[in-house]
């Protein structure tokens, strides 16, 4: 009988191996994990390809630094990674490597195929190269511009903080720019294709819009990379290679051996990083129209974990390794935090503050202790089997029975949709309705009566305790891989009925023992010991440099500048002079502040400090307003799609030749300014009051 199941194809970005990985690395396979998880548990078939991608100047430059050849350095850290994905309990079904023969086969076939329909062809490129991001800037991209003595320029750093050297090369070429009008068609067409929203505005306005160049697909300065066939002086270079992977790791391109390529393509959900949101959502439907492929269903384009010991800030980035986390706190406390901590689309944020207390309040009161009291009392009242269940006994049922149920819808519909933080905060609203329950039914009262009613309700109370937490540990079996055995353990259900689908809370087994003393599941934490160890663990990024690097270059062209702007631009008339005298009330009701949404931002032409917004405050239509924090933000094409808050009734005014609608809000603390931002689901043009 043929396999009717419906399939799920998830991937992670393959990792490059040039340095140990992070938890921010972490979060992306366990998002993907979970997804995975979540679709076996729904019935799915799934496919889930995690892998590295091995080739590349940098590469090659890392082993001779090390005094090793490529292949083996790779060896090494893809096996490293494999350990890691071991130890999180990934459970992808391939790791693809991009020096396995059949991928390096693949490519060289779709090579060939590209060049020979004429998708391809050889020139000369000049460029500005980052060997660390492996990719092309120009002038206008970088972050800061070195120049000789005549202005000349003679280097630079990329947004990264990397250095770029000059390259002249000849490089075989693909012809982007013949595809740029069908890829805007096919966003229009297909609004999920990336995800979140926001993502298709940033590659249309900063990229596609702009004017698309062809790219160059071959280097002739290094050979650690896949030969052209026809032209074995070229490698491949990176971006043709690595997203290759996807299809290559089911077979395509590959002889008589593509049945996954045809059962699992194209993929449901692709999620990566959000630097690197362009090269899945612009070169790669180009690469597979060109091939006369279908496109995945989704690209989807998480925020990136920031880490600090102190405030929050993009250059004070601070890692920590996954290692560390699940020897001292339990893998566990690492997967429920990560998912957490990461909100939908947006930038998330590790501390050990917020570690700390999710680990205590979230998992170690909220839930374990939930279960403690639950097993506990199920001892006590009922010679420790569970009741059986039945409907509306209390008065307090019926409503503990509603939240479950609106919780179960709540969650698959959450998870679908890619909301995997908001799926947490489902679930948790069923464990403290659950916790609420206890008190409202004060099952210790029921137990003092000698009246058989009072004995039914408290078999009842017992028995929808336990089976709020069969549901509570079926929900967060995707996301955590022990605790939900746990539960069921020790509430006498088999770990291995763990299931999703078709999850009621009344599909409790009756009769079944709870364990005769329940241990806590998540031990509190000495909250100062704790951050004081995680502290210590803390060290510095790459990331770091580079976003120091920027604010650093653009806190020196704010300087150089300042005397030419001062004559058309007066801080002290913007929102950034945050330092008032008093008002009455009757003044301050004038004020109309109004949620917008960010359309389009620029630096503007002539200023150092000025940024350009294009704001959508659900008026006929959108207006412009022209704000100095450009210092603050050095790649202001981050703020496209944000809900910002605005003054909306502010008498326009000219600056620097341009008509200001309006003033943004924002926070200074110190010497740091931030825009004030609101949820993603207010309606643009929202008065707030």
């Amino acid at each position: 009988m043929a396999d009717t199941k419906p399939t799920y194809y998830i991937t992670t970005p393959i990792y490059y191996p040039s340095g140990k990985l992070h938890i921010g690395n972490s979060y992306t396979t366990i998002a993907c994990d979970t997804l995975a998880r979540y679709k076996r548990a729904m019935g799915y078939d799934v496919f889930f390809l995690t892998g590295t991608d091995e080739h590349g100047l940098k590469i090659e430059e890392k082993a001779e630094k090390l005094n090793t050849d490529p292949k083996s350095y790779v060896d090494g850290m893809a096996k490293d990674i494999k350990e890691l994905w071991k130890l999180l309990e990934i459970s992808n079904d391939k790791f693809i490597r991009t020096t396995d023969d059949y991928h390096e086969h693949a490519v060289q076939v779709i090579f060939d195929r590209l060049l020979k329909q004429g998708d391809i062809y050889l020139g000369d490129y000049e460029g500005w190269y980052s060997v660390d991001d492996e990719e092309y800037f120009t002038e206008t991209q970088l972050a800061e511009v070195y120049r000789d003595k005549d202005g000349k320029m003679i280097g630079g750093k990329a947004p990264s903080g990397h250095e770029v050297e000059l390259v002249k090369e000849q490089s075989y070429f693909f012809k982007m720019s013949k595809y740029a009008d069908w890829l805007l068609d096919y966003y229009q067409t297909h609004p999920n294709f990336i995800q979140p929203a926001n993502r298709m505005n940033e590659m249309v306005n900063n990229f596609i819009k702009p004017g698309l160049e062809d790219l160059a697909v071959t280097r002739t300065s290094f050979t650690w990379g896949v030969p052209v066939k026809t032209d074995p002086k070229h490698v491949v270079y990176v971006w043709l290679d690595a997203l290759m992977n996807y299809i290559t790791a089911l077979g395509y391109a590959t002889d008589d051996n593509d049945q996954l390529f045809k059962k699992f393509w194209p993929a449901n959900v692709q999620m990566v990083g959000k630097e690197i949101v362009r090269f899945h959502t612009i070169y790669w439907p180009i690469f597979l129209h060109a091939l006369g492929l279908e496109l995945p269903e989704t690209v989807f384009g998480h925020g990136w974990l920031l880490m600090s010991d102190d405030k929050m800030s993009k250059s004070k980035g601070n890692v920590i390794y996954p290692e560390t986390i699940v020897e001292h706190y339990g893998l566990d406390a690492l997967r429920y935090y990560l998912i957490k901590a990461m909100p939908y689309g947006n930038d998330g944020s590790f501390t050990p503050e917020d570690f700390v207390a999710k680990v205590n309040y979230d998992l170690a009161n909220d839930l374990g202790n939930l279960l403690n009291r639950t097993v506990a009392m199920i001892n006590k009242y009922e010679a420790g089997k569970l009741p059986e269940f039945k409907a509306g006994v209390t008065e307090f049922d019926a409503d503990l029975e509603q939240t479950a149920a609106e919780t179960i819808a709540n969650y698959n519909d959450l998870m679908d949709k890619l909301h995997l933080s908001d799926a947490l905060s489902e679930i948790w609203k069923l464990v403290s309705r659950t916790n609420k329950y206890i008190d409202e039914t004060a099952p210790w009262q029921l137990a003092k009566s000698d009246d058989a009613a009072d004995t039914e309700k408290l078999a009842s109370v017992m028995a929808h305790l336990a089976a709020s937490l069969r549901v509570i540990g079926s929900l967060i079996s995707p996301v955590m891989t022990h605790a939900p055995k746990e539960i069921f353990t020790q509430l006498g259900l088999d770990p291995e009925s763990l299931s999703l689908t078709d999850l009621k809370l009344s599909d409790l087994p009756a009769g079944n023992q709870v364990v005769a003393k329940g241990t806590p599941i998540f031990p509190r934490l000495d909250m100062e010991k704790e951050v004081d160890f995680l502290k210590s663990q803390m060290t510095q990024s790459d990331k770091k440099k580079g976003r120091a690097a920027m604010a650093a270059a653009a806190k020196a062209e704010v300087a150089k500048h300042e005397a030419a702007i001062e004559g058309d631009w007066n801080p002290a008339e913007t929102e950034l002079n945050l330092t008032k005298p008093e008002m009455v009330f009757e003044d301050f009701e004038k004020v109309e502040l109004k949620v917008a949404e960010v359309v389009t931002v620029q630096k503007m032409k002539g200023s150092s400090k000025l940024l350009q917004f294009r704001l959508d405050a659900g008026d006929e239509d959108h207006r412009q307003i022209l704000s100095g924090i450009a210092k603050w933000y050095p790649e202001p094409e981050v703020l496209i799609g944000k809900k910002v808050v605005i003054v909306g009734n502010l008498k326009p005014r000219k600056m620097m030749g341009q008509l200001s609608q309006g003033m943004l809000l924002s926070a200074e603390h110190g010497d740091e300014v931030q825009l004030i931002t609101v949820p993603d689901n207010i309606p643009n043009g929202s008065l707030i009051s």
